[in-house]
């Protein structure tokens, strides 16, 4: 049994911008064998969120094993975000896209 996932340094602050800007977020970081680590949700949209560390080098940022087969398998939405402009990004690409 999993007992405490690692989360990255700015993970609380990822989550903290996404439901200022409106979004629900389910924190799924616990779930580990490559899931993202948060889910949220936008004007009816979903979009699986892996955080990476934006501050450290970027061989610490690469996705793990597991995280890049869920990548490759997953058939919907799903980002990496390694800042606030990241989350700004995401949010104003819902704003804009009517086809997801």
């Amino acid at each position: 049994m999993r007992v405490r996932a690692r989360k990255d340094a700015n993970h609380t602050e990822i989550v903290k911008n996404f439901r200022e800007l409106g979004a629900s977020v389910l924190d799924t970081a616990q779930l580990g064998k490559g899931a993202p680590d948060i889910l949220i949700g936008y004007q009816g949209h979903n979009v699986a969120i892996e955080i990476k560390d934006g501050s450290k080098p970027p061989s610490a940022r690469l996705l793990t094993t597991d995280e890049a087969k869920f990548h490759d398998e997953w058939q919907g939405w799903i980002e990496i975000v390694y800042t606030v402009d990241d989350v700004i990004r995401i949010i104003s690409e819902i704003r804009n896209d009517t086809t997801r």
